[in-house]
């Protein structure tokens, strides 16, 4: 579920808006010890006077504020984006790491530094010791992406694989600190390192000297959150700095709305930039007295924000540093108006195969493509008639088998161009003309699962054949190929997957009696569509055959 927590009344509310009071100058939340604090209170000028003196620009570039054309045009209202992915480790963290250990005095320096990473604050902290002449230790996940660890290690860190969340690497680098008499180099709860990425709110309003409506933060452990509101707040009050959180990663959604950090008892992996179960204590602070809320959204909603953000600059962000803008869209869907929305894309360090889940998942998260589970007669000319019902809409996903049963179950997906209102009309129009219709757009087991997992064996089907097919992406392709399929031949297995290529890949299973082949050969000929016959292919054998006389074979 989507939704925002936000601080104080006349905020603005969205779904799940919780009213959070402003702190009175005192350290609130417990510590990570749960022992009371003995630090001293840094005040809301001494947050300004660091940040304006921070040598981040030593490592750092001031990363443009980009306008977003074609997001500004949906959304009637401008949009920004703050690069930070063009940063030299192509994420804002260099910024908190730099600061923190330019500040350290040199016989600390000389010892070394250890931290704690799912990858952004450790490429910052492997640049800024390799800038300084010093050791680093970094800690890191097991489940981060490889192209995280391999920076760090291009840059002469030492890096260990600990655990699988960052909590687990937490508590292996502080005992590394305390083993090797290591400085410990906080990610995110450091006033240092918030004074460090606090440089980019100042930025922000030098960029952009006309008024801001919102500006959207990635949210982790809240160390960017906190320097960005702390000082937007301070110059320009009537701006609003919002955070924004993975659903399944919330922990600063939580703390707000328990007036105290808590730990979440797991968290999402999706965007790993901000999987942290626990708020720090001064980031909690700071939040709670300057954040004006926090949204959260799912997987699908960042995915579809990756895109939109490839679409406006032709970089990719990782999930996490597109968290920012899927955020600023719902706000903008719940709170219309045509002020001015900024957006922090706060790093692009993505595996490139992660982009497989990406791309699957944008559309549906972008309201562009609805995934429907159908029921269909099993008789001969169901299927060629529910084609026909879609009239022109561009089908982006078909799987079907066989089944003895009186009805079929088909998963389909159909391309969108007026949203969440032609889905309405599209299944109200199936189900008007007798079809069974399940949406399936949100069920997270039928998108990662079920979808391919539609067919296996069944029985009675002697005269199969399995044919491979390469169709033309445009409308009515498949309309063609049944027309031109003629009758006589029932379609017994069907698998299509829109792939963003030029042309379509279908697997079909065909009913073709042994005295109809030459007649069916023809009638392939003249549609003119590649193919390639199947039906011996092992893996075809193996798990769809209709009996087990194939399977036998192959095993002998």
């Amino acid at each position: 579920m989507q939704g925002w927590a936000s601080r104080g009344a006349g905020r603005g509310v969205l779904k799940g808006h919780i009213r959070i009071p402003t702190t009175d100058g005192l350290t609130v939340g417990a510590r990570p010890t749960s022992r009371p604090s003995l630090e001293p209170v840094i005040f809301v000028t001494d947050y300004i006077r660091k940040i304006l003196t921070s040598r981040v620009y030593d490592v750092a570039i001031e990363s443009p504020l980009d306008p977003m054309p074609r997001m500004s045009a949906r959304l009637d209202r401008p949009v920004l984006l703050k690069r930070e992915d063009l940063q030299p480790v192509f994420s804002f963290k260099l910024r908190g790491a730099y600061n923190k250990m330019s500040g350290l005095p040199p016989e600390v320096l000389a010892r070394g530094v250890v931290c704690a990473s799912a990858g952004n604050h450790a490429q910052g902290v492997a640049l800024a010791a390799a800038k300084l002449g010093v050791r680093a230790v970094i800690v890191m996940p097991r489940t981060t992406p490889a192209i995280k660890v391999d920076a760090c290690r291009a840059r002469g860190a030492e890096v260990v694989l600990h655990g699988d969340t960052f909590d687990e690497a937490l508590g292996h680098a502080r005992e590394l600190e305390a083993a090797q008499v290591l400085t410990f180099l906080h990610p995110f709860d450091d006033p240092d390192v918030i004074a460090g990425q606090g440089t980019i709110g100042m930025e922000i309003l030098t960029q952009h000297s006309g008024p801001i409506e919102a500006i959207f933060v990635p949210v982790g452990g809240g160390g960017l959150a906190a320097g960005v509101a702390t000082f937007v707040k301070y110059l320009r009050p009537e701006t609003k700095v919002i955070g924004v959180e993975p659903d399944d990663a919330a922990c600063m959604a939580a703390a707000l709305a328990a007036d105290e950090r808590v730990i979440l008892p797991t968290v999402g992996l999706f965007a790993d930039g901000v999987a942290v179960r626990q708020a720090g204590a001064e980031t909690f602070r700071l939040c709670r007295e300057h954040l004006d809320g926090v949204i959260t959204v799912d997987t699908d909603a960042m995915c579809a924000a990756v895109k939109d953000v490839f679409d406006d600059t032709r970089a990719i962000s990782e999930p996490s540093g597109a968290l920012a803008l899927a955020g600023a869209k719902l706000y903008a869907e719940r709170q219309p108006g045509s002020g001015t929305l900024v957006a922090i894309s706060s790093g692009a360090n993505l595996n490139f195969d992660r982009l497989r889940h990406i791309a699957e998942r944008a559309e549906v998260g972008e309201g562009r493509e609805v995934l429907l589970g159908v029921t269909i007669p099993e008789r001969p000319g169901a299927y060629r008639a529910f084609i026909r019902t879609l009239g022109p809409r561009a089908i982006t996903e078909f799987n079907y088998r066989y089944a003895r049963e009186a009805d079929a179950q088909i998963f389909v997906g159909v391309n969108l161009s007026g949203g969440a209102a032609e889905k309405r009309d599209l299944i109200a129009s199936l189900r008007d003309q007798g079809y069974r219709v399940l949406d399936m757009s949100d069920n997270e087991m039928a998108k990662v699962h079920i979808r391919y997992m539609v067919g296996g064996r069944t029985a009675g089907l002697s005269d199969e054949r399995i044919y491979r097919f390469q169709f033309p992406e445009r409308p009515g392709a498949l309309m063609r190929f049944l027309d031109g399929l003629g009758d006589g031949f029932d379609i017994t297995l069907f698998h299509y997957r829109n792939h963003g290529a030029d042309y379509g890949r279908v697997l079909a299973g065909i009913g073709v009696p042994q005295n109809e082949r030459a007649r069916f050969d023809a009638a392939m000929d003249a549609l003119g569509y590649p193919f390639v016959d199947e039906t011996d292919n092992p893996a075809y054998q193996l798990f769809l055959a209709h009996d087990g006389a194939e399977t036998e074979r192959l095993a002998v």
